[in-house]
């Protein structure tokens, strides 16, 4: 166990200061944002928020609500394989990730799916903590 002794910072620490805006209205402001990734370079564009892969939020209907705002969604772990193709057909592969956990059979699981809608292009890996040495080794 390593004890950090330096200062740390918490949320009632921080102000986040307003900049002057030239927008005169809220309906002026763009959220569509441009990705570009740094090893694959794949560029993304759309609204970056993700709805969770939590049960009940990570769903196909969620999927197809959030794209029509060009928003994203992190889909559940458990979700059938054949509901993909639904999804892909009527989101496309721009606007969701795949999750996975960490497991030997998480990793075959994936690989199915992978192979089987090679145009997936995002995966969720979800884990409790992504400083972990099995998340960096996943």
């Amino acid at each position: 166990m390593r004890i950090e002794e330096d200062i740390k910072l918490d949320f009632k620490d921080v102000l986040i200061r307003p900049k002057r805006s030239t927008l005169s209205s809220r309906r002026a402001v763009d959220l569509v944002r441009r990705y570009k990734f740094k090893h694959s370079h794949y560029e993304w564009s759309g609204v970056p928020i993700m709805a969770a892969n939590m049960d009940g939020v990570g769903t196909l209907a969620m999927a197809h609500a959030l794209y029509q705002h060009r928003m994203f969604t992190c889909l559940v772990k458990n979700i059938d394989a054949m509901y993909l193709e639904t999804t892909i057909q009527g989101v496309g592969c721009d606007h969701f990730a795949v999750s996975t956990g960490t497991s030997e059979r998480d990793f075959e699981r994936l690989s199915r799916i992978i192979n089987e809608y090679d145009a997936i292009k995002f995966i969720c890996i979800d884990v409790a903590n992504g400083y972990s040495e099995t998340f960096g080794d996943y």
